[in-house]
């Protein structure tokens, strides 16, 4: 299973800089592949070999880098066949929108965790009249206020409300049925660059999604803001009971992770789904109970309503008390204005 991100946002906001400390502070222990169209402004050694669609830098790290030609999904199948990577980032030019190498993305097989566009906080007025710029901000399903070190309190909150309007004006939609793309999305602020690791909450591997359903019923597992919990299933269900699980989900639910056995597909499914758009993979050999990792902010009520209303699933419960004393860093999500979400 390879996870994703795209980093998106207009020349200088810090795109770079945030991808470099984020592989740094939260991904040392996966192996990492970088696609940049801005080539050589990330700052490594360079060992530079020739691939048919790519030039590739190979990080100390245990990451590689590359930067593709035109032929973008050709170069990424190099890529991912070659390296294995678990986690791709894709790094687009500051002049270029996100959503085309979302649909390339998914129509590899990849899944698109997050489309992350990087604002610059001091400077975003200088640049938001540019067409680009307001559809990188539409594109998007989190949004990262760059650069908050440089603004006082009153110009951070009227840049977010700012981003917020261009966010609502311009937010990407399918053409053909007039819904969002993105159910919803979040805001996080960062200081030159450093992003929390709750924005890349809910990238599991297999055997990662599997160690949390089985601990499920000993710990409630909270990662600062993140609340993850466990949901099984009491009885047989068949693919539209998950499907129409998945499509009600309330707004605060971001990422859904899990493996499935339903009675009309032969295959048990690994469900993968963010911001709204779920993908499933076969995974042949789970033979273990079927179980869905719920990731999102303060879920314990929504996922009893949930369950009230699907009386196939079961939200395990905790079986001790959080620690109040543990540190919760405050990530100035905007509830009120960021979480968009509609039923189909």
């Amino acid at each position: 299973m390879i996870h994703s991100f795209i980093i998106t946002g207009f020349l200088g906001v810090g795109k770079s800089s945030m991808l470099t400390n984020t592989i740094k502070n939260h991904f040392g222990d996966k192996n990492v592949a970088i696609i940049v169209n801005e080539f050589g402004e990330i700052g490594v050694d360079q060992n530079i070999l020739k691939n048919v669609h790519s030039d590739v830098i190979e990080i100390s790290e245990g990451c590689i880098c590359c930067e593709m030609s035109q032929e973008f999904e050709s170069g990424v199948i190099e890529i991912t066949n070659k390296y294995k990577p678990d986690i791709l980032f894709v790094e687009t030019s500051g002049a270029a929108e996100p959503f085309p190498v979302f649909l390339s993305l998914q129509n590899l097989g990849i899944s698109v965790e997050g489309v992350i566009c990087v604002v610059d906080a001091k400077n975003y007025d200088s640049y938001m009249h540019n067409p680009t710029a307001k559809y990188q901000v539409g594109g998007s399903n989190i949004i990262v206020l760059n650069k908050t070190d440089l603004v006082n309190e009153e110009e951070l909150n009227q840049a977010q409300t700012d981003i917020i309007t261009y966010k609502e004006r311009h937010d990407i939609k399918n053409t053909m049925t007039g819904k969002k793309v993105f159910n919803n999305y979040f805001i996080h602020h960062a200081k030159q660059g450093v992003v929390p690791k709750d924005v890349f909450e809910g990238v599991y591997q297999i055997d990662e999604i599997i160690g949390l359903v089985t601990d499920g019923e000993k710990h409630d597992h909270h990662h600062d803001a993140i609340d993850r919990k466990v949901g099984k299933f009491n009885k047989k269900i068949v693919f539209d009971d998950l499907d129409i699980l998945l499509k009600s989900l309330p707004k605060n639910i971001y990422r859904v992770k899990g493996m499935v056995t339903v009675d009309d597909v032969p295959t048990p499914l690994i469900v993968n789904y963010a911001f709204g758009n779920v993908s499933f993979e076969e995974l042949p050999e789970y033979m273990e109970e079927s179980a869905l990792v719920f990731i999102g902010e303060d879920t314990h009520k929504d996922l009893e309503l949930l369950a009230n209303k699907f009386n196939y699933l079961t939200i395990v419960q905790e079986t001790h008390e959080h620690d109040d004393n543990h540190n919760h860093e405050h990530h100035h999500h905007d509830h009120s204005h960021t979480h968009e979400h509609q039923h189909d």
